[in-house]
Formats: structure tokens, C-alpha cells, sequence
């Protein structure tokens, strides 16, 4: 009788399991959580395998093709997190599952589409432009193309239906197929010595002419392999000798050297040169929220569940120590732990921490790295070979075989949530994670989202406080502070720690300082500010939440705004090219020189982005040594690294950024933190706008004043009575939460209610318009038939931003308590469904 499996097909769009059954030559070698190769319908796709099942549930299975991997490629513990990911977001197993795997070695069907005759037998019936644009493509690439691979080509074209026609007229073929794994173990070449060395060193003399270069660099490569006691790489060999890869076949030749392979690990930190560092004492605040997650580790140890801690502390108060202290704790305890944080851009300070506290055990996962080194990672971490893994939510799927802990910094930031299907928040799938491997889940922030602390208040999760700064660059400022005369202003706190309360904050009327006559992006209390820090030789963080150098585009004579043709969003022009770019899909033109509508030359740029602040900043202060840190400035790999090195070496002394500088970057020279425009995204049509502002603002006043030089904030705001502003200005989370959450208990918000948002997306605004109507009738009638009274439907609307990538949206909101069970099991097609997503614009 043949083995029987429970198979999750790598389809994201199929929902479901099949079942399939074992070839006699793969009987024994197939465990739950293999990769397979199996035919599905006309393809050959790759599987998961889940379990065994004693009867399939199909009269005639078909048979698994092959294995890809001789080890499992996933644990028990995320299977079962897939399963239950799936489940309480409503996306496909085959999706969650998908995540898992590194990329390179996951493998979706595909098909390859083949020239069948040229355009010039094409005959007389006329083609379509993107029948002649698919035909000029395929014959630019050598004829044939996967479906993918032209994707990427001809993209917001929806090119199929044009070559289903060019197939049924004989000028294409298409063929389903399987792609094999683009990664792959690295191999390298080494030689060794094939001779004892008493006989390599008499065959010196015979390696080559007598007086010739050759002879000199056969005789020291020889020397150089001579010293070793094992095999080397041969790239390394030719550097260390001048020799080169005929020298090297010479002495094959001679029999004095064996050539083979030998696997190597592409590792991103190998050539990062930790500083081993001890920890410091702990303050008595710190003691405490260590003593409880001590305990929970302990309580894990003996198989009794933990529940998630929320570790609440203002800026600069120590809770990267903690999380150190936690993961040396889960390390003696022989398990792994994942460190997640919210951006690329914190991952070298938190990289370079953990590091120099466990150097040799540390790994790194990131989108920025190649598809050899995370494959490499993945291989290392599963196989236990390293400890510690930091990341943004990419990280959370590393398979380690014994995970004891799951730290989240920054766990407010809404980038843990991932807005492209399968929708999931990293945040909610680490603690159940944490608690599916019997590990500890430690969330940290000095602005938790308001949901999070609720369910501490509630008693769901553990509340640990800590509401002091603490110093931790006491050595390097008290040198810099003695060469200026500055004395330092902390106080002493216990030990050798010193404390400080937060930065002073000043909020600027902004309708004043025009009122006045000042019509600068500064406003003077700004400039004075500014000034004294180029005075003292230290730095300053200028924030603006925005990209670009203006923010858009119109006619001062017909007001015709210039939005891109794809998104129906305003454009935002980059001076240095002379550029109008949409900030969504990329689209770029040139700025024109006259209206498109009306052919006036009276067409502006209006608003204030992060290189128009650049540029007003360098014509007020020519000293100013400026660098941006925005999405423009970092989209290669290595450049989050560089601009930090470049700032802390002290090259540059203003930092001009968007959002990323918010967060919990480490800066002990920076003194000075202006926020240019503080209401940017207050007044936006979202229920967390507020919340979102509040946190950016807390967070970014928190990159001042974190060393005995001090600091100070300025938010330039046109709403400084807001409740959000002046809670900002007070440093105040509690007096934030208590009146927001009041906010979302009338509106009946989450933490009250869960959303549940369905969007619709067709490039006819009309047709997404009859799709929405039609279903927010079916829910409705829906809502009725269950008696569901405390469910209510929002829309059908259009989005805020209507139009994105050349697609009309639409969108229904659903509130209740469990507004997803509404729809469990119902047909909806082509709706994209977010549980509780973080933005509903």
C-alpha cells in the first residue's frame, strides 16, 4: 500500500490541501515539512508536505515527482503558524507557507511563452500594439520568455489575452513549466598539497625553466601550500603567490597538487569586526522588568506558556540592554532568538550591538541582501549553526529548530505590517509564534500602538515600565564635553548609571511667524537654533515626512494640478533632474515649461520637501555640512550604513530626513531636533492618523539630548492647540492615550471593535464601483440573516487615493467583533480582505 501525503501546493492564489501519494524510490526519505516537486493539473509545481494521512480523500492520487531538498525545510512550529496565519487573516495556506522559504530556492509555475514564426508571417489581419510590443519583445530576448520574466517588462500591461490570440494564430506557443531553484550551495575551487613535503620541496628545482617568471611562481605557490595543513582556496593562492590558473594546472600536472571543491557560506558580516563589549549594571528599573522576563523564561524551561510582554520605555532608557540580557538568557538555555526591527536602517546599530555581545552568533536577514546570502542564512539557522537573527518581519520565518525567544523593537511602527497579499501583521504573528514554539515574545517601544497597551491594561499582556533616560555614551561625550569646557548635564542615577529627563520641547506657531513676516521653512526660534549648533561643533536632526523638493505641481493661471496618469496622485518634482516623479509607481517625466491644459508658463511648484529643506538650510547657513536620509538617498545596499558611519565620523552635521529618522537610531552628538512641518499627516481621512503623528513626533524628539551635552526639540506646527502637538510637546503618552482612546471608543475603533477592510480594484472606475455596491448588498443581507447587531458596514467608497498603479479602488469596512467570520467560506472572487489593517486610506 502506498504512502499517502497531505500536500500545500506553492500557488498563493490556491486555497487548500491535496493529497498525493509516494513513488517506491522516495519511500522513508519524506518527512512533514519537505519540499517537493508534484503535478498539478497540467503543471509541474512544488509542495510542502504537512503530514501523512492513513486514506487519502480522493479515489486516485497522483505521485510526488521528486524531493528538492533532502531537509526539511520547515518546522513544526511553522506549519503551524501558517495554518493559523491563514486562518485569522483569511489569506491562503500556500501564501504563509511561501513566505517561509528563501528566496531562490521556492519556485512557482510558470509558463514559457516561444516565438513560433516571425512578424514578417504574420499576414494581412492587422495586430493589436500590445500584440506587436509582446512580438518585438520575444524577439529582442532570443524568442522565448517566462510569463514572469515579461512581466517584469510590460508592467500595468495586461498583455496575456493578447498572447492567448497570438497563440491561437500559430505565432507563439505557450508551455507550462517549473523553474528550477535559482540558489544553490557556493562551491569554490582549492588546492592542496598531494605529496609529503620532503618530496615538494626536491621537486623545486624542475617546475619550470631555470631563471624564468614561471619557475619563480610555481616555487612559490608551492612554498605557499607547503605552510598550510589543509586545502585553500585558489583565488586565494594566486593573490598570496602572483601565480596564476596555468601555474596552478602545471603542478595538477606534476602531481604535487590535488584540485577539489568545497562549500563556503556567504555570509554579510563576515567582514564586520565586532568589538566584544561587556554589559553594564543594570539601574533598578531595569532589575525589575529583568526579573519578570527572567522568570517567563524560566517558566518556558519547564513547558508552561508565557504570555507577550510590553516593554514601555521613553527614548534612551535601556531596553536594547534588556533585550540583550533576555537573549544571552534564551542562549545559555540552549535555544535561538530572533530580534526583529522595523526598518533596513536600524539593522546596523542593532546589528553592531549584538555583535560585540555575541560575536560569531549573530546573522542577518534583510530584502537588501543577495538571494545567496539569505539562502546561506537560512541554511546556517536551520541547521543551528547560528544563534541570533536580526531583521525587519522577513526575519520572524527563520527556521530554528528551538526558538526560546521573539524580541520586537519599535513594535509600533506600522512597517511590521505587510500591505501586499498575504496580508499579515509581524507583530501579532511573533507572539503567536512565540507562544507555538513554548518561547517568550518581548515587544518594545517608547510609543506603543494604543491597541497594545490596551491589552495590557486589560491584563492580556504584561506591562514592564521604564521612565527614565539613561546615559550610555558617558566616556565619549565626557572627552568631547572636557575639549569644549561643557560640563555634563545628567544627574546621577545609581551606580554608574546617570539619568536626564527628556528634551524641552518648544512648539512655533507657524501663523505667527509668517503674521510676522517670515516667510522662511524656519522659523527663527529654528535659526537661533541651528546656529548655536554649527557654533559648537555638534549636530542637529531636521524632519520632514516628505520626499522631494516640492510637493506638487499646478497653474497659478487655470490650476490644473500635474498628476501622474497610473495613480491619480500629485507629483512631486526633484530639482536636481528637473524630474516630476509619483512616489507610488515610480512614473517619471520632466517638468514642462507650460501648462499641459492651458499652455500658460505660469506653472509652480508648491509645498516643501526634504531637498527643498536642504537647499533653504545651505543658503542660510553655507557652513552646514548636510546629508539626507529618505528613500531616494537609500535604496542601494550598503547605503543605510554609509550615511550613518558618515554621520557619526562627524562628516556632516545637519541629518535632513523623512520617517526613518524616527526610528531609534542611537546619535549621542545630535542636540538639536526640528520637526519643519509637525501636522503633516494629522488631518488625513484615517482613524490612526492621529495616533501615527503622535508617535513619529515622540519618536523623533527622542534622537535629542541622549548624551551630557543635552538637547532640545523645536516642532514647527499651524495647529499647535492639537491634543496630539501638545502631548508631543509634554513628552506625555498618557495624556495621548486616555483621550484618543476615548476618541476610538465612540467612533467604535479597535481596540473596541475589529475592522475587517475589503478593497476592489479594476482599471474601469465604474466596474469597481457595481462590484462594491453589489457586495456591500450581499453583506448586508448577510449581516441580517446572522443577526449580527454589532457589525456595521462602512461604504462602498472609493479610497482615498482612488487611483494607484492605473487601478480604481473601492473599498467596504467591516466593524465588530469578529467581522471575518462574516465572510469565512463566501466566494469573493477577486477582493483583496486586511484584517485590521493599520491604514485605512
Amino acid at each position: 500500500m502506498p504512502t499517502y501525503l497531505e500536500i500545500a501546493i506553492n500557488i498563493p492564489q490556491v486555497s487548500g490541501v491535496f493529497d498525493y501519494h509516494l513513488p517506491p524510490e522516495l519511500e522513508g526519505q519524506v518527512e512533514a515539512g519537505h519540499l517537493v516537486e508534484v503535478p498539478f493539473g497540467r503543471q509541474r509545481v512544488q509542495g510542502v508536505v504537512l503530514r501523512f494521512v492513513p486514506l487519502p480523500s480522493i479515489a486516485e492520487t497522483r505521485q510526488v515527482i521528486s524531493l528538492v531538498d533532502r531537509q526539511v525545510v520547515l518546522t513544526q512550529a511553522q506549519m503551524a503558524l501558517a495554518n493559523q496565519l491563514a486562518e485569522r487573516t483569511g489569506g491562503t495556506l500556500a501564501a504563509f507557507i511561501g513566505l517561509m522559504l528563501p528566496p531562490g530556492l521556492s519556485q512557482q509555475a510558470d509558463t514559457l511563452y516561444t516565438l513560433s514564426r516571425s512578424r514578417s508571417a504574420i499576414g494581412p489581419t492587422p495586430l493589436s500594439a500590445v500584440q506587436l510590443r509582446l512580438l518585438a519583445l520575444l524577439e529582442k530576448r532570443g524568442g522565448a520568455l517566462r510569463g514572469r520574466q515579461i512581466d517584469r517588462v510590460l508592467r500595468r500591461v495586461d498583455w496575456r489575452p493578447a498572447a492567448r490570440r497570438l497563440a491561437q494564430r500559430g505565432l507563439l506557443t505557450a508551455r507550462p513549466i517549473l523553474p528550477p531553484p535559482e540558489v544553490r550551495p557556493k562551491k569554490v575551487r582549492t588546492a592542496m598539497l598531494a605529496r609529503p613535503p620532503a618530496e615538494a620541496q626536491a621537486a623545486m628545482p624542475g617546475l619550470g625553466k631555470q631563471g624564468s617568471k614561471a619557475l619563480a611562481r610555481r616555487q612559490a605557490m608551492l612554498q605557499q601550500l607547503l605552510r598550510q595543513t589543509g586545502p585553500v582556496e585558489v583565488e586565494w593562492l594566486y593573490a598570496e603567490s602572483g601565480g596564476n590558473s596555468s601555474d596552478l594546472h602545471r603542478l595538477e600536472e606534476l602531481g604535487l597538487v590535488v584540485l577539489g571543491e568545497s562549500e563556503v557560506w556567504r555570509d554579510p558580516l563576515s567582514q564586520a569586526l565586532p568589538i566584544p563589549s561587556q554589559a553594564p549594571a543594570l539601574t533598578r528599573e531595569q532589575n525589575i522588568c529583568w526579573a519578570e522576563i527572567q522568570s517567563a523564561l524560566r517558566q518556558t524551561s519547564l513547558e508552561r506558556p508565557a504570555p507577550p510582554f510590553l516593554l514601555h520605555g521613553v527614548t534612551g532608557s535601556g531596553k536594547t540592554e534588556i533585550y540583550l540580557q533576555a537573549v544571552e538568557a534564551t542562549l545559555q538555555m540552549g535555544k535561538q532568538a530572533i530580534v526583529l526591527v522595523p526598518e533596513i536602517a536600524l539593522t546596523p546599530q542593532t546589528v553592531a550591538r549584538f555583535l560585540a555581545r555575541f560575536p560569531g552568533q549573530v546573522g542577518l536577514v534583510h530584502s537588501k541582501l543577495s538571494a545567496g546570502e539569505r539562502y546561506d542564512t537560512w541554511r546556517r539557522a536551520r541547521a543551528a549553526q547560528l544563534s541570533i537573527v536580526v531583521g525587519p518581519r522577513s526575519a520572524l520565518f527563520t527556521p530554528f529548530p528551538n526558538l526560546g525567544l521573539i524580541v520586537v523593537d519599535e513594535c509600533h511602527d506600522d512597517t511590521y505590517y505587510q500591505s501586499e497579499p498575504p496580508f499579515y501583521n509581524a507583530v501579532e504573528a511573533a507572539i503567536l509564534y512565540a507562544r507555538l514554539c513554548g518561547g517568550v515574545c518581548l515587544l518594545g517601544s517608547a510609543t506603543p500602538d494604543l491597541t497594545h497597551t490596551y491589552q495590557a491594561a486589560q491584563g492580556n499582556w504584561r506591562y514592564l515600565r521604564l521612565p527614565s533616560r539613561i546615559l550610555a555614551h558617558r566616556r565619549t561625550i565626557q572627552v568631547y564635553a572636557e575639549k569644549l569646557g561643557l560640563a555634563s548635564r545628567f544627574q546621577p542615577l545609581e551606580a554608574e548609571a546617570e539619568t536626564k529627563e527628556l528634551p524641552p520641547v518648544t512648539v512655533v506657531d507657524m501663523r505667527q511667524e509668517l503674521k510676522e513676516g517670515n516667510r522662511s521653512l524656519f522659523s527663527r526660534e529654528l535659526q537661533s537654533a541651528l546656529a548655536e549648533v554649527f557654533a559648537h561643533n555638534q549636530q542637529a536632526i531636521l524632519f520632514l515626512n516628505r520626499r522631494g523638493t516640492a510637493t506638487f505641481v499646478f497653474c497659478r493661471d487655470c490650476g490644473h494640478a500635474l498628476k501622474c496618469p497610473q495613480c491619480d496622485l500629485p507629483f512631486t518634482y526633484h530639482a536636481p533632474d528637473e524630474a516630476l516623479v509619483c512616489h507610488h509607481c515610480g512614473y517619471r517625466r520632466r517638468m514642462p515649461a507650460v501648462c499641459p491644459q492651458c499652455g500658460s508658463k505660469r506653472i509652480r511648484q508648491y509645498g516643501t520637501g526634504t531637498e527643498k529643506v536642504e537647499a533653504e538650510l545651505q543658503a542660510l547657513f553655507p557652513q552646514a555640512r548636510t546629508l539626507r536620509w529618505d528613500y531616494e538617498t537609500t535604496r542601494l545596499k550598503g547605503a543605510h550604513e554609509a550615511l550613518l558611519s558618515h554621520f557619526i565620523a562627524q562628516r556632516a552635521n545637519v541629518l535632513i530626513g523623512t520617517q526613518m529618522l524616527a526610528k531609534g537610531l542611537d546619535l549621542p552628538l545630535v542636540t538639536l531636533v526640528g520637526a519643519v512641518l509637525a501636522d503633516v499627516g494629522l488631518n488625513l481621512p484615517d482613524y490612526r492618523a492621529a495616533e501615527r503623528t503622535f508617535q513619529v513626533l515622540a519618536q523623533v524628539a527622542g534622537r535629542a539630548g541622549r548624551s551630557p551635552l543635552g538637547g532640545r526639540v523645536i516642532l514647527q506646527t499651524f495647529q499647535p492647540e492639537n491634543y496630539v502637538i501638545q502631548a508631543a510637546a509634554k513628552h506625555s503618552y498618557r495624556q495621548f492615550y486616555l483621550q484618543e482612546l476615548e476618541y476610538r471608543r465612540q467612533l467604535y475603533y479597535p481596540p473596541f471593535s475589529n475592522l475587517v477592510r475589503l478593497e476592489y480594484r479594476h482599471t474601469r472606475n465604474e466596474a469597481a464601483q457595481a462590484a462594491a455596491v453589489k457586495l456591500a448588498t450581499q453583506i448586508n443581507a448577510w449581516i441580517t440573516e446572522e443577526g449580527r447587531r454589532a457589525t456595521r458596514v462602512s461604504g462602498p467608497a472609493p479610497c482615498f487615493f482612488a487611483r494607484l498603479g492605473g487601478m480604481y479602488r473601492w473599498q467596504i469596512v467591516l466593524r465588530g467583533p469578529d467581522p471575518l467570520s462574516l465572510l469565512r467560506g463566501r466566494p469573493l472572487g477577486e477582493w483583496r480582505v486586511e484584517v485590521n489593517p493599520p491604514s485605512l486610506l
